[in-house]
């Protein structure tokens, strides 16, 4: 639905119920959004010369990032819960897919139902049957003693999937990731007119766009509204009829839905998967997106998604050109720990200089253009 916003240097601000509500409330919105998602379509067909397989890769991760961290930002970032569990709810979602798609004959184990329109929702439902399971006991709680009790589940989650061989296969041999099959095509092998890459990622940029959708139009809802006003007061919203262990159980089954779709995507593009991938720095990852993109934003969310999934290329650049030790035999320049700096210097700056992240300077940039020459 398209209104048009009278104050249009100020996009936050709102003049009418009806332009709140919009999905594009100015003209602007929605063609650099067309704009966006053309180029992003686009994008594959350029040659590998000018964009490489391994960044196609690196994109296709991003959008795959996105769709896990605009479920922490509606857990988050809209209703207010902390949380630490993201990768508990993500091993949920990729081994469910796994056993629904495995082999049958594998050495672990396996249903054979490759198609994607089946094993995705099944890895959601069942991430969102563990969160609401999980969510007597953290809508108890708020704060920081919310993010211990999540932070728990990660520890619980590694050490039974480690153990549970028939299902991950153990800690030394991992199992792999489920096919990709879409009607009977594969796109996780290359096709007659188009590579892996390129389908994995028109796959994963389109899922993206249907579960931003989803995700906006939830927060425009009766339900987004009530995580609003639970995360700004939740005494007061329970005052004025909010029911607040439902709303919040309901927050907690949305984003673990969420976070299980991550799961049973994400690790479509490895070989093999560990159960120790699924560890406590895969959740706080997810913070780092929601912070670094702008809590409270869908498309902070998603930028801040991609921010991090190309960052591994800018710290390899950086250590390419800064004097680091390698420890390798091979001589390669070791940016692990670079990368993990960049993590923590980008958590700082943000939260001091802009804590609406990535959103807020757009925000500031788009203002400045509005008011120009002015200062207000």
């Amino acid at each position: 639905m398209l209104t048009r916003n009278p104050v249009a240097s100020r996009p936050l601000l709102h003049t009418s119920y009806r332009s709140d509500m919009a999905l594009f409330n100015t003209r602007a919105k929605l063609v650099s959004v067309l704009v966006i998602l053309l180029a992003a379509v686009a994008l594959p067909l350029l040659p590998p010369s000018v964009l490489p397989d391994a960044v196609l890769t690196e994109l296709t991760r991003g959008s795959v990032y996105a769709i896990g961290a605009i479920g922490l930002m509606l857990l988050t970032g809209y209703a207010g819960q902390v949380s630490l569990g993201h990768a508990f709810f993500a091993a949920v979602g990729f081994y469910t897919a796994a056993v629904i798609a495995g082999d049958p004959d594998g050495r672990t184990l396996g249903f054979g139902i490759t198609e994607l329109v089946v094993w995705l929702p099944a890895a959601g439902l069942a991430a969102a049957l563990v969160g609401v399971a999980v969510a007597p006991l953290a809508t108890r709680l708020r704060g920081l003693y919310l993010a211990i009790v999540t932070l728990g589940l990660v520890v619980v989650g590694e050490h039974l999937f480690e153990q549970w061989d028939s299902v991950t296969g153990g800690p030394s041999n991992g199992r792999p990731p489920p096919p990709v099959t879409v009607l009977g095509y594969r796109l996780d092998v290359d096709g007659p007119f188009f590579n892996r890459q390129q389908q994995l990622y028109w796959l994963m940029l389109a899922l993206l766009v249907v579960f931003a959708l989803a995700a906006r139009n939830l927060a425009r809802s009766d339900v987004g509204r009530a995580f609003t006003a639970i995360r700004d007061r939740d005494i007061a919203a329970g005052v004025i009829g909010v029911n607040l262990v439902g709303q919040k159980t309901v927050a907690f089954a949305i984003s673990s839905f969420y976070a299980g779709c991550f799961g049973a995507l994400f690790y479509t593009t490895f070989l093999n998967v560990n159960p120790n991938q699924f560890d406590l720095f895969l959740s706080v990852l997810f913070i780092v997106m929601v912070l670094i993109g702008g809590a409270g934003t869908i498309s902070g969310a998603i930028a801040g998604a991609f921010l991090i999934a190309l960052l591994p290329r800018v710290s390899r650049w950086l250590a390419e050109l800064l004097p680091l030790v390698s420890t390798r035999p091979t001589d390669v320049p070791n940016d692990s720990h670079l990368q993990q700096v960049l993590y923590g210097l980008l958590i700082i700056g943000f939260l001091i200089f802009e804590p609406r992240g990535l959103f807020g300077i757009w925000h500031r940039i788009r203002t400045w253009w509005k008011t120009y020459p002015f200062s207000y």
